[in-house]
């Protein structure tokens, strides 16, 4: 059954740490996964989240670290010495004790490593560390089980008994040569089933995909993805294998695409959340804001150069909004699917070309729908005169905001800016002043030729 979070659960929680009920706390405890312990200390203040964690058993207390959020997790540590946390490192697997480490100040880190007792852990932990942040070296596991061409299936099995007892879960047994280059795999499936003294270059299977430690996180989701692995071995530039990549951390990462994306579509230019200080998050903010007000003054200059033109036909200020709303959703939709494509690398080649006359087509099917109905309406309120220069206005402005959604990420994309940028303020700001400008433009020339 799934945890729910109540303010009454959390009362009682507090109420019992105040009260130094450790056998209510840990009888609460034992009722959750580290996941759900992670939900309740965010809700509890620093000393009240170090007393519970104080109960914890020693592996749920580190996978509970792992799943604290960022600040909290940083708060947490911070009430720790150098040699507790280098104590709640020896329960984690290495990439994960790697990624705690670097989120400490960099004063400390070294001293916790020192302190880390396994010392081929902390020599793990090292070499993680020493990798640039985004590629798959930074991003794996050190931990794995790794195999001779030329053992036999009895011995291999010795071996995987032996080399499990860091390994939290095996998802394959990766077969190596003798100067531990990666050459295959082996199926659990087949190494059970296969004969005591098989050799193992009997059953082994030698296409394999794998990473190199320089690829980016970004290709090692694609590939997984791709090929629905829930593994990926790591080897290094001379291909010996140095680790694996396992599904949660690629989840972490396809995650954290998608937030960054959506806060660029948001017009935030910086990685940033919630519980971030005031100062960073409005830093992430006004940069497109002020685009934005730089757009509207624009816009308010196109307009105020019409205003002798208003003046005689006030009754076209009425739909300026509808213009300006109406190109910047049509951008904004062109945009989020062209994007959509790229990111899943369905846009290649020749199909680019093709996408662009779609989205045309698109646009010249809804323009057509919108500027039919907007012709009625405005026929109606007012005359065939102000009903003609809106429709075709809109029809145009549909066209050329389908056009520009289209083509800018495609553009950023060829530059190598992250085209979700093309689906927030940017198009909006761009589309806004086109559309007006083709607005008045058309109103101009319909009125003076009738």
């Amino acid at each position: 059954m799934q945890f729910e979070l109540t303010t009454s659960y959390v009362d009682e929680l507090k109420e019992a740490i105040a009260n130094k009920n450790n056998a209510l706390l840990k009888t609460r405890l034992l009722e959750l996964y580290a996941a759900d312990i992670a939900i309740v200390f965010n809700q509890l203040d620093v000393t009240e989240a170090h007393y519970l964690y104080e109960l914890l058993d020693e592996q749920v207390a580190a996978d509970v670290i792992l799943e604290l959020e960022d600040d909290k997790r940083e708060e947490l540590l911070s009430t720790f010495s150098t040699k507790e946390i280098a104590e709640q490192i020896d329960n984690m697997q290495s990439d994960d004790a790697a990624d705690v480490i670097n989120e400490l100040p960099e004063n400390i880190q070294d001293e916790v490593l020192s302190q880390i007792e396994d010392v081929d852990q902390a020599s793990d932990i090292a070499d993680l560390l020493s990798f640039e942040e985004g590629t798959a070296g930074s991003l794996m596991a050190k931990e794995l089980v790794s195999v001779y061409l030329h053992d036999t299936v009895s011995t291999c099995i010795d071996e995987i008994r032996k080399q499990t007892d860091n390994v939290h879960v095996m998802y394959a047994v990766y077969v190596v040569d003798e100067n531990h280059k990666l050459i295959g795999m082996l199926s659990l499936k087949k190494l059970i089933i296969s004969h005591p003294i098989a050799r193992l270059q009997e059953i082994y299977n030698k296409d394999v995909q794998f990473v190199k430690t320089s690829t980016t996180s970004e290709d090692v989701a694609e590939i997984m993805q791709k090929y629905d692995l829930v593994v990926l071995p790591v080897v290094d530039q001379l291909g010996r294998l140095v680790g694996r990549i396992t599904i949660d951390d690629v989840v972490d990462v396809i995650r954290e695409g998608a937030e960054k994306d959506i806060q660029r579509m948001s017009g935030i230019s910086d990685d940033v959340d919630s519980n971030d200080r005031l100062w960073r998050l409005s830093r992430a903010r006004i940069p497109w804001l002020l685009v934005g007000m730089c757009g509207g003054i624009i816009g308010s200059r196109i307009i105020g150069s019409y205003e002798s033109h208003i003046q005689i036909h006030p009754e076209m200020a009425f739909f300026i909004p509808l213009i300006g709303a109406t190109g910047g959703n049509v951008g904004v939709q062109s945009s989020a699917i062209i994007v959509q494509g790229l990111a899943n690398n369905t846009l290649l080649g020749d199909k680019i070309a093709g996408k662009l006359f779609k989205e045309l087509g698109v646009g010249v099917i809804n323009g057509l729908i919108c500027s039919t109905l907007i012709w009625g309406y405005a026929f109606m309120i007012e005359s065939w005169k102000l009903a003609a220069t809106v429709s075709i206005s809109l029809f145009v402005v549909v066209l050329s905001a389908s056009f520009l959604g289209t083509f800018v990420p495609l553009t950023m994309n060829r530059f190598k800016i992250n085209p979700a940028l093309a689906t927030g303020p940017f198009v909006t700001t761009l589309n806004d002043i086109i559309g007006i400008s083709i607005y008045f433009l058309v109103g101009r020339l319909l009125y003076h030729v009738f």
